[in-house]
């Protein structure tokens, strides 16, 4: 009887980290393209890590990032 070991979701990989005290995060989004409309504040705000709710971190550090 051979245990399996649970394969990372890649895409969730590359799209999430985890810090030191198990927070998952993240970049957030609409800062690519169009960036001459949006105000510089707005930008500024985007370019920071995003944390995500515990909610929703528990269920991608067990079901996507088993070994994260």
């Amino acid at each position: 009887m051979s245990k399996n070991k649970m394969k990372t979701k890649k895409a969730a990989a590359k799209r999430f980290s985890l810090t030191g005290t198990g927070k998952v995060k993240y970049k957030k989004m609409n800062l690519r393209h169009i960036l001459t409309k949006k105000s510089a504040k707005r930008k500024m705000h985007l370019r920071g890590a995003g944390i995500l709710s515990e909610d929703s971190a528990a269920r991608i550090r067990k079901q996507q990032l088993p070994y994260g």
